[in-house]
């Protein structure tokens, strides 16, 4: 187990009913005005807006509202939030939705205070030092933002979607009622399990070897996801299903299941291949589910790389699906690892994923237009589990596209 920092300041009230403890949860951090950023209607058709809304009148919490953040979120809404937040005074971020409305909302609470362009921040040109508070609705489990010290934005402009990561940017305060997440589409609720998944396995598959605990942890989030998926896709206001689902999507990536296999105790565990990957499809094409993007992409990479270690590939597949190798035999290890692979894409295509980029209405040609943008975010070469340039990076998206 390598050197690690483990750190998860956000307070988590989760259970049914958490999102009434809002206002009270504010007040008592003397926060006075919160700006609310929410994506589409369902908020406001699924009642959640008005509980929240209710919740600060009841608190003294006076609050602005910004709504329409679509998925994957754009750089012109962040712009025009941090403009609101400025204009009304607000001293607080309160994002009701799921990982866009909750990367918008985080862009802002940190690109308020800076005096440049907030883009500056995700072209390398300004660092992040400070954040407003952050307070978190979550309504979509999927991309782990209401614990994560991460943020994603795209810029139509450049067709670019780009992450950065800082600290102070995980929220104060995460409200979690599962049962809010029982009006959600079946297609959503499967992409957001394969993102959490996708979240595990760019830490599992890292380039460092094993770490016990941490792999334990790992594998256990994946069976809870694979047993649990299903089950809210039959009922959707199966509660444990969806109470499952939920939490370890959190658990997925606030860092957990990546402690001791970063290679330095301060930069995060993995190469995060797959999703450089996908980030470039859903630049070009906003329409583009994230969860559904890696849901090709990550198999494709895994089928690329596997040779690297297929030993690591195979003690996934025995704790997470139970294949166990014929013999000790290189070949059978390799078997397994090919296996295993096999069968995590037969999962995420069992609930509704799509299995090839050709599904997205995506042609080959596309190819070079994704390594332009993936050279520009990644650079030439990238990778932890294994390096990849510009052709490695061609070969996997034609794997995609022939699954």
């Amino acid at each position: 187990m390598n050197d690690f920092t483990f750190y998860s300041p956000t307070k988590f009230i989760f259970g049914r009913e958490a999102i009434d403890a809002v206002g009270g949860e504010l007040s008592r951090r003397s926060l006075r005005k919160a700006l609310i950023v929410y994506g589409g209607a369902s908020a406001v058709r699924s009642g959640v807006l008005a509980r929240v809304k209710a919740s600060l009148d009841a608190n003294g919490v006076a609050h602005e509202e910004m709504g329409g953040v679509r998925p994957n979120p754009e750089l012109n809404e962040v712009r025009a939030g941090i403009a609101l937040l400025r204009a009304s005074g607000c001293d607080c971020l309160l994002p009701v939705g799921g990982g866009s409305v909750i990367d918008c909302a985080k862009a802002i609470a940190f690109g308020a205070g800076y005096d440049g362009d907030v883009w500056d921040f995700f072209d390398g040109k300004a660092k992040i030092t400070g954040c407003l508070p952050i307070a978190v609705v979550l309504t979509l489990p999927a991309a782990g933002s209401e614990g994560s010290a991460s943020c994603v934005i795209s810029n139509d402009a450049i067709s670019a979607k780009r992450g950065v990561g800082a600290d102070s940017m995980r929220p104060t305060i995460a409200f979690m009622d599962p049962e809010t997440t029982f009006t959600l589409p079946p297609y959503q609720t499967a992409s957001g399990v394969t993102d959490m998944i996708a979240h595990i396995c760019e830490r599992y598959f890292s380039g460092q070897g094993a770490a016990a605990v941490t792999d334990a942890i790992a594998t256990s989030l994946i069976r809870t996801l694979i047993a649990s998926a299903p089950k809210a896709l039959v009922d959707p206001k199966d509660y444990e299903a969806r109470a499952a689902i939920m939490w370890a999507g959190t658990l997925a990536h606030n860092d957990l299941a990546g402690c001791g296999l970063a290679s330095s105790a301060k930069t995060r565990a993995g190469g995060w291949e797959s999703h450089a990957l996908e980030h470039e499809l859903s630049a070009i094409d906003p329409k583009i589910t994230h969860g559904a993007g890696l849901a090709v992409v990550m198999p494709a990479w895994m089928r690329y790389v596997v040779d690297a270690d297929s030993a690591r590939f195979a003690a996934f597949g025995r704790e997470v699906f139970g294949i166990v190798p014929a013999d000790a035999s290189q070949e059978a290890i390799k078997a397994a690892a090919s296996e295993t692979i096999d069968r995590l894409q037969a999962f995420f295509v069992s609930m509704g994923m799509p299995r090839s980029l050709k599904e997205f209405g995506l042609e080959e040609s596309v190819i070079d237009r994704l390594l332009d943008g993936l050279e520009k975010s990644k650079g030439r070469v990238f990778g932890a589990f294994k390096p990849l340039g510009r052709e490695d990076a061609r070969a996997i998206y034609e794997i995609a596209f022939k699954n």
